[in-house]
């Protein structure tokens, strides 16, 4: 735009400033030592960043004062508030008030925080004005350019520019001033109800706010676009429009190479997208020949590759931000059987809490439809591969499973066998029932419990006589709480009235010496009875209902009451 040169107002100069001018001055001093070093310097150079350093800090003092700083520019000066604060009496290409005043720029604005985000911009087009050629683009195109935020300026149109030089102090009579001193002829007035297309010259090219507001939020909205989901439907429109082989190979190469960029850049609902428009353009394409259509029915295979499938979730776990659940959960349900393993591998490494529940849906949806890879992924020895599947097989009741389970049972590390006792459990067929029996005797101790849990949980009579000379037995003396816990709570629920006898030696019987069984193996005895629960088992719960030992006492009150210790 083009701004009349005015000198300053009257009494300007006798004004106070509105803080001390020596900051401007130090500024502009640092302003050209760092433009220097700019032109003269690389930036890994200390020199070079020791000026910037310093024309930086210079900033701070300044903006304690004021929010904004503006500078006016004569061919030798840089003025501010009316007073000069930098005089150069050389036009060289070094002279800073030249540099901006012979390309037309009359006022420079710089606002808070320039300093920081655009200093390094503005002081690289100074850089390239200073060895511009005059065929080059001027100081003018490229602040433009550079479409400054923190950086105002008001220039001169010096093609249009045909005034007069004036002497100092001087002022340019504007256009609006030299029509008011001219005699105007009179208008003729016009008649009432015709319209004078001049009235509407001031607002010809005004936009109301309304009007603003839409066109940035259609701006907005036009960048924010994802062009890949386009490029996804031109690449498709393409295949099903175009029959030619050598075409719709192309564009399958293109999907593929497309597919693993937006792997790679973590662009998950594109992925999804892919794929799902993919399998649909498999059937909407006319004249679609086998190799074409298995082309692209593979390309949810592709994805579920292991290696692909563990870049996809490494990705997912180091995101800062995800799509929409959705999406997600979309992309998941494309996934095919080789997949299974690798999804079973990361169910234990995740650590991204929102994937987590999508993932453990995807691996149930895998299991249920790929049993055979699940019951063969049972005996892997990836340890958290053969856990997870192992789980996955017990929440199916999948009967396949029960001979890989019970060598796991007998060959697998502590959480492997705990988890394979509990899948057999889960399962309860007979075949898993006799192999769930074999956890009795492990050396584990938890693997011990969940074997006992788990057969009384199925009434399995078939093990009462185990059961039988477990309690009978000298080494559940030495076992802990838990463990006597399950056994008589098994024991009790399985032996009936013939198990009577046998607690009740335990819990009132005593000893050739008068001694009587420790509290806790007592305690437990009650637990059976009330779960055997039959007249008999009453009455020998009464007779101890007054028991001086405070465990075993309160432990007889809730088996008649019908609870547990």
């Amino acid at each position: 735009m083009t701004i009349p040169i005015t000198a300053p107002p009257a009494g300007e100069l006798d004004r106070p400033p509105p803080y001390e001018p020596a900051l401007v001055e130090e500024l502009l001093r640092l302003f050209g030592k760092a433009a220097r070093a700019h032109q003269l310097y690389l930036p890994n150079n200390p020199i070079y960043k020791s000026a910037h350093d310093a024309l930086r800090a210079g900033f701070v003092p300044l903006w304690e004062e004021t929010d904004e700083l503006v500078l006016a520019f004569t061919e030798n000066e840089v003025r501010w508030e009316g007073r000069t604060v930098l005089s150069e009496v050389s036009r060289g290409s070094d002279s800073l008030p030249w540099l901006f005043y012979k390309d037309g720029l009359r006022e420079l604005r710089l606002l808070r925080g320039f300093e920081s985000e655009e200093l390094d911009k503005l002081l690289g087009i100074m850089q390239r004005v200073r060895k511009a050629s005059p065929d080059e683009d001027d100081l003018l195109t490229l602040l433009w350019e550079g479409d400054f935020v923190f950086l105002r300026y008001r220039y001169v149109d010096l093609t249009l520019e045909t005034a007069p030089v004036l002497a100092e102090g001087e002022r340019i009579r504007s256009d609006d001033e030299d029509a008011t001193q001219a005699e105007p002829d009179e208008e003729p007035p016009t008649r009432a109800g015709v319209i004078n297309m001049s009235d509407f010259d001031g607002t010809l090219y005004f936009l109301d706010e309304r009007e603003i507001e839409y066109l940035q939020s259609e701006v907005d909205r036009e960048y924010g676009a994802d062009l890949r989901q386009n490029v996804i439907a031109i690449l498709l429109d393409i295949f099903e429009q175009q029959s030619a082989t050598a075409v719709r190979d192309e564009v399958i190469e293109l999907l593929d190479v497309l597919m693993v960029h937006m792997l790679s850049a973590g662009q998950f609902q594109n992925v999804a997208c892919l794929i799902r428009e993919s399998q649909l353009s498999a059937t909407r394409a006319p004249e679609l020949t086998p190799a074409h259509a298995a082309r692209l029915t593979q390309i949810p295979s592709r994805i579920s590759a292991p290696e692909a499938v563990a870049q996809l979730l490494q990705s997912m776990d180091e995101a800062e931000s995800l799509p929409p659940a959705a999406d997600l959960l979309q992309l998941f349900e494309q996934l095919r059987g080789p997949a299974l393993s690798t999804v079973l591998e990361w169910l234990s490494r995740l650590q991204n809490v929102k994937v987590r529940p999508l993932l453990e849906q995807a691996a149930a949806r895998l299991a249920s439809q790929n049993t055979a890879e699940l019951v063969k992924l049972i005996g892997s020895p990836v340890p958290g591969v053969a856990l997870e599947a192992a789980r996955r097989a017990g929440a199916l009741k999948t009967p396949a499973a029960v001979g890989p389970l019970t060598k796991s049972l007998a060959e697998g590390d502590v959480p492997l066998r705990i988890a394979a006792v509990q899948a057999l459990g889960e399962i309860g067929s007979p075949g898993a029932l006799q192999s769930l029996e074999r956890g009795l005797d492990d050396a584990e101790r938890d693997v011990r419990v969940a074997a006992i849990r788990g057969l009384a949980a199925r009434s399995y009579r078939p093990v009462l006589s185990k059961l039988d000379a477990i309690v009978k037995g000298r080494a559940l003396r030495d076992a802990n709480l838990t463990e006597k816990m399950a056994v008589f709570e098994a024991y009790g629920g399985l032996c009936g009235d013939e198990g009577v006898a046998t607690l009740d030696a335990m819990l009132n019987g005593k000893s050739m010496f008068g001694r009587r069984e420790d509290s806790e193996l007592r305690a437990c005895a009650a637990v059976a009875l009330g779960r055997v629960n039959t007249p008999r088992a009453q009455d020998v719960l009464r007779r101890a209902s007054s028991e001086k030992d405070v465990i075993v006492r309160n432990a007889v009150n809730r088996a008649l009451r019908g609870g547990t210790a």
